[in-house]
């Protein structure tokens, strides 16, 4: 007899509640601690055994569910009824668990109404674990098949669970987190009730004063955020078509070497490019001091404030632009530039009516992300803002200030929030519904068309000058690591990777890695390298949900994956502490949640370099594949994600990257086992140690390049069965 998945995930569901032990362990697993059926301790065992052998009555329905669904888990029924018992079993399983672990904390009942009627609760529990993670993850997957076979999803299991674990994932590691800061919102303050407080807190003229407009004081922080957001994400989006045109569509002959450059500023750690602008354009910069020796003329400090802080942002997220542009403008079909250009079309029209057109996809959603990045940005506003404040830093602000008022936190995040919502529906108001496909499954024979001579010109005058600045303030900023002290002695040395990465032998010749550094960089790529492969793998499942499949909510669930990005890193730090830090889920201070913080952080980038890919993917491609035959599953394997190899580099790279160099939302939760480098690098900064902090960031770069380039070689480049131009090999007679 043939079992299917549904009884596959059955038996998950029934291993997790039958054997395993439910909760989680303080000492972590060991191997006879997983069979845990018939422990002495009620926390070690099972569910099955707490609800026998001490009472806990509240796991009967969880086994209920699981023994409900069992039929339907079988092969040998009619199709209906199975729908009927996957559906009344995996649900009644899966809500039994969330209830209870809502309910039941380590306090007895969580809930005051629960006493009132059930009265005192003497019994706790603790967060759920290995048992009930499997448990959760088996019941989700059972109501989904329901779902499939009652005919949701056109019947397809895969669809069906896919956008189940999307759902379940978004609502768990986004929703649940946001919504737990938002309700702050709600709070009193002082002799204030709830409605004047948050009246108080959303009127307040710090956030929408104008007097900017009158007099030489600054705007509102909601003003500010709104000009330095768009300001940001049309600069960085017209720097990365100009450097995506010039690597794809030019004869430029360093590509190589103007690719890695501009994907530079991502896999810097915070701080340097801050560092860099100063050195160069600060009240003591090389520039400054220039001028005023040639001209005599002091140019203050005119790097802080809006000035500074947008030329950091540029700086920073033109290279997520880029690589969301990259892939979609390599995906443009030459065979149909040919065609207008046999039409008698000039090339510049060409451009201008066909190719542009066609990027159109790749722009909108390369401006949406540098927008929503530029609004939850930290970093750069924190250093280079001075008075010039930003939506991102009155948060924090509200949140570590002498005030702690998390409710003015909660009202400014709820602001940003709507800013992004607004955001994602002009963007997509402008993409449309129209068609932008360009690859569909014929061979296409046609040949690059040259860059027409003024977009060539354009591009060449605005990516090169930038990519001179981007070197000189690298260059500027990393010379800290090779000097003894930064400003005052300027004697060459490598003290400063000495203490950090210093290498000793035992006398037994076993390495010891005595450098203060070394714990925290491995830790760090440890945890980056599991989080990267579950980004890609969720944000480009996501993007092929939204973009080939049609469900009620799917506009919700593309908004939902918006989320986190458009909340500051502060904010989400401190979400993921109030949320995860009591039952049901007890992983404050562990791996997990710094992954879950990595992946649901930077989860947008793969989801909308995805999008953008997918929408140039021809239709005919998936439903070939079917009709032949092939599973849903199989086609996406093996047909669409071969043509989505840029946005799997894409995903790939700004998710490790991304994990490597942040700051903001971690600084939160770490823990003295897992830290992470950038609080490293952070905590020497403070310290006013900026010769190891540098030393400490050249390394971060070095080694992030070579994964990049790993990446890409893994990877690899997708075939689109094109022609490429031959080398002239001279004058035909």
């Amino acid at each position: 007899m043939f079992f299917g998945t549904s009884f596959f995930f059955w038996l998950i569901a029934a291993l997790g509640t039958l054997l395993l032990p439910w909760h989680m362990q303080q000492d972590g697993l060991t191997l006879p601690g997983l069979m845990a059926f018939g422990r002495e301790e009620a926390e070690a065992s099972s569910a099955l055994w707490q609800a026998i052998a001490f009472g806990r009555f509240w796991f009967w329905p969880v086994i209920a569910g699981l023994a409900l669904a069992l039929p339907g888990a079988l092969p040998g029924m009619a199709r209906a009824r199975r729908a009927d018992f996957l559906l009344w079993g995996g649900g009644l399983a899966l809500v039994a668990i969330i209830v209870q672990g809502l309910a039941i904390g380590i306090q007895g009942w969580s809930w005051p109404g629960l006493n009132a009627l059930f009265g005192e609760l003497e019994d706790r529990q603790f967060g759920i674990g290995l048992g009930g993670s499997l448990a959760a993850v088996g019941s989700l997957i059972l109501l989904t098949d329901g779902l499939a076979l009652r005919g949701y999803f056109k019947g397809d299991r895969f669809v069906s669970g896919s956008v189940g674990v999307l759902v379940a994932s978004i609502i768990l590691f986004t929703a649940w987190p946001v919504g737990t800061v938002l309700s702050e919102m709600f709070t009193p303050r002082g002799d204030l009730g709830v409605a004047a407080a948050m009246a108080d807190r959303l009127f307040d003229r710090k956030i929408w004063g104008l007097g900017c407009v009158t007099s030489p004081v600054n705007c509102g922080v909601f003003w500010n955020t709104l000009l330095l957001a768009t300001s940001t994400a049309t600069a960085a989006t017209m720097l990365g078509l100009c450097f995506a045109l010039i690597v794809t569509r030019s004869q430029f002959p360093a590509k190589r070497a103007l690719r890695m450059l501009t994907v530079l500023p991502i896999i810097t750690p915070p701080f340097v490019i801050g560092l860099g602008l100063i050195l160069i354009f600060g009240r003591s910069g090389v520039v400054n001091q220039l001028v005023e020796a040639m001209f005599g003329v002091e140019l203050g400090r005119w790097i802080y404030g809006f000035n500074g802080v947008w030329l950091a942002q540029v700086f920073s997220f033109t290279p997520t632009a880029f690589l969301v542009l990259i892939g979609v403008v390599e995906g443009i079909s030459p065979a149909m530039e040919e065609a207008s250009q046999t039409l008698r079309a000039s090339k510049m029209r060409t451009f201008r009516a066909v190719s542009l057109p066609l990027m159109l996809p790749g722009i909108a959603n390369a401006w949406l992300v540098v927008f929503v990045e530029s609004l939850a940005d930290f970093g750069n506003p924190i250093v280079l803002g001075g008075s010039f404040g930003v939506l991102s830093t009155e948060i924090f602000f509200a949140v570590v200030g002498a005030q702690q008022d998390f409710g003015r936190a909660a009202v400014l995040a709820a602001i940003m929030l709507v800013v992004a919502l607004s955001a994602f529906v002009i963007q997509r108001v402008i993409v449309g519904k129209r068609s932008y496909v360009s690859m569909t499954g014929k061979g296409d024979v046609g040949l690059p068309t040259p860059l027409p001579g003024p977009v060539r010109t354009v591009a060449y005058l605005v990516a090169l000058p930038w990519a001179v600045l981007t070197i000189i303030v690298y260059t500027m900023a990393l010379a800290g690591a090779f000097v003894r002290v930064w400003g005052r002695d300027w004697t060459p040395t490598l003290i400063h990777f000495q203490r950090a990465f210093a290498l000793e032998w035992s006398p037994s010749g076993d390495i010891i890695f005595s450098g203060g550094a070394w714990h925290s960089l491995v830790t760090t790529v440890q945890l980056a390298a599991i989080a990267a492969p579950i980004t890609a793998s969720l944000g480009l499942l996501a993007a092929w949900v939204l973009t080939r499949q049609r469900f009620a909510g799917r506009t919700a669930l593309e908004f939902a994956l918006m989320l986190t990005f458009a909340v500051p890193g502060t904010v989400i730090g401190v979400a993921y502490i109030l949320t995860f830090n009591l039952p049901p889920l007890e992983i404050t201070g562990t791996a997990v949640i710094l992954i879950a913080c990595f992946v649901f952080r930077n989860l947008p980038v793969g989801v909308r370099s995805g999008v953008a890919a997918m929408s140039q993917l021809d239709k005919s491609l998936d439903e070939a594949a079917i009709t032949l035959r092939a599973s849903t599953f199989r086609t996406l394997t093996t047909v669409v994600l071969p043509l989505l190899k840029p946005a799997i580099v894409t995903a790939l790279i700004y998710s490790f990257v991304r994990a490597m160099t942040t700051v903001s939302a971690v600084i939160f939760l770490v823990s003295a086992e897992y830290e992470m480098a950038t609080v490293f690098i952070i905590n020497r900064v403070i310290n006013g140690d900026y010769g190891l902090a540098i030393a400490y960031c050249a390394v971060l770069i070095v080694l992030m390049m070579a994964v990049i380039g790993l990446i890409n070689l893994v990877v690899g480049r997708r075939q689109l069965g094109r022609r490429s131009a031959a080398a002239p090999t001279g004058a035909i007679a």
